[in-house]
């Protein structure tokens, strides 16, 4: 059976890991982690306070050596979060960069600090077996927005198809060096940010925390690819206007990717006009990884996710079950997904496990409509995103990316609220771009009817001087309320 990290079996000489000043090639992670991997052998399950740090990224790579399920967890989650996780999840142990203080939730479990020297002559480099496809890797805690956490196993098979199909998708080699700034307790900075780069046997320089010098320096300096979230992207937008060098570096990367949230239209425009580069964005969920993007040799369509990648198979279905066959730009469906990028099971919860699929499909409670050419345009989650309206069905993300790209708007987000003629009325919450002049309701109604229809306009306009956003920069809705 192949290995999980083929440049590490091989002992590459070739750059892996660089945060800071501190870096290992393929050769010197195998050693690291190789040492802290025989120590873990036999455990059930560790625990890993993902700090942004090359400790963290030894320590997760050492666990899927020993073919150890880990779980990594948040260092910003609140008590009552980390305590659920510590009783759901179980570990054994807790792996922790030297002198970092735990919190009590895991401070009362051994501990293994994450020695990211390299090891080298302590014991002859071992070979590992590569466990079964079908063995945990990862337990993912969700955000938890309708209930306590829910911990996604992730199987092996699940990592390699994700990131072998991410492989095709972008055309992604051993050349490649990756730059990004994205906490390491989730899919994308953990999975696609570390483990892809060491999967493809390229390199990753990870810049601790998100600034546009870094970002200009990193890809001025060798780097080729850029991940980050819409916040991060929209930091680059406003700053390139008055940064050369930051635009000249853009312009020079072979990809820039965003994803975990819709990067809006008027972003993608500033940053595609200031560098000649398009960002390309992804979708995927901590329960399937990813399941579609745009094509690095594809049309960057602003506002489309792309096309299934390579062993997805995804379909939209209404409210009935029914499958929503037309492929016009304008029939919205849930998405539901099947292959071997999905989880196994929520851990500890097979009520909720059955509730999440339906005939071997993944119900995603995402809405989405398709484009002819079969390009995927998500409109809003099922449960917030999707408002009923004087009898139509309305994505609220189109709206959003409409209502962006008004002058007067600096951020926006858009719900439903109950109405007694129209079943909901569509609600915009903006923040104005100049909040001592913003743009007057009318105005904003009839900007959306101007680019939509008239029944997407919104009837009610509310001010902000901030969205609600988590960790990851997505705007958390269920915190709006009149």
């Amino acid at each position: 059976m192949s290995p999980l990290f083929p440049a590490l079996a091989a002992r590459s000489q070739r750059p892996a890991l660089r945060f800071g000043d501190r870096a290992l090639t393929h050769a010197e992670l195998a050693d690291a982690a190789g040492s802290l991997a025989r120590r873990l052998a036999g455990e059930r399950r560790v625990a890993i306070w993902a700090t942004p740090t090359l400790g963290t990224a030894v320590g997760v790579v050492a666990a899927l050596l020993a073919g150890v399920p880990v779980v990594p967890v948040n260092p910003r989650s609140g008590e009552r979060e980390l305590a659920h996780i510590a009783r759901d999840s179980a570990p054994t142990l807790v792996l922790a960069e030297p002198g970092v203080t735990l919190p009590p939730a895991l401070a009362a479990l051994p501990r293994l600090d994450t020695d990211a020297g390299t090891g080298a002559g302590e014991e002859a480099p071992e070979v590992f077996t590569e466990p079964s496809p079908e063995a945990p890797a990862l337990i993912v805690y969700t955000s938890g927005t309708t209930g306590p956490p829910k911990g996604a196993v992730l199987p092996r098979r699940a990592l390699t198809s994700t990131l072998d199909a991410l492989a095709d998708a972008w055309q992604w080699t051993a050349d490649d060096v990756l730059v990004h700034a994205l906490p390491l307790f989730h899919v994308h900075g953990l999975i696609l940010g570390i483990l892809g780069p060491l999967r493809r046997g390229g390199s990753v320089t990870h810049l601790g925390r998100f600034d546009t010098a870094g970002v200009a320096r990193e890809l001025s300096s060798g780097a080729t690819m850029l991940f980050g979230v819409p916040t991060m992207y929209h930091r680059i937008a406003e700053a390139l206007a008055d940064d050369p060098a930051l635009a000249e570096a853009l312009a020079g990367a072979r990809l820039l990717v965003s994803g975990s949230a819709a990067l809006p239209v008027h972003d993608h425009r500033r940053i595609a006009a200031a560098t000649g580069r398009r960002v390309v964005e992804r979708y995927g969920m901590t329960e399937t990884l990813m399941n579609t993007s745009v094509r690095a040799d594809g049309e960057p369509r602003a506002g489309t996710v792309g096309v299934p990648l390579h062993g997805v198979e995804l379909r939209l279905v209404d409210e009935s079950g029914a499958a929503v066959e037309k492929y016009d730009g304008e029939s919205v469906g849930e998405i539901q997904v099947r292959g071997p990028n999905l989880f196994t099971e929520y851990l500890n919860r097979p009520d909720a496990t059955e509730a999440a699929f339906t005939d071997g499909w993944f119900r995603t409670g995402d809405m989405a409509i398709r484009d002819p050419d079969g390009y995927v345009r998500i409109v809003g989650r099922k449960a917030t995103d999707l408002i009923k309206s004087g009898g139509y069905k309305i994505g609220a993300g189109e709206i959003e990316n409409v209502l962006l790209e008004h002058a007067g708007v600096r951020e926006a987000a858009v719900t439903g609220e109950p109405d007694p003629d129209l079943g909901e009325r569509i609600v915009a919450w903006i923040v104005p771009a100049h909040p001592e002049a913003p743009p007057t309701e009318q105005e904003l109604a009839d900007h959306v009817a101007g680019q939509l229809a008239a029944h997407k306009r919104p009837r009610t306009v509310r001010y902000l001087d901030a969205l609600p956003r988590n960790d990851m920069g997505k705007i958390m809705k269920r915190a709006l309320h009149g």
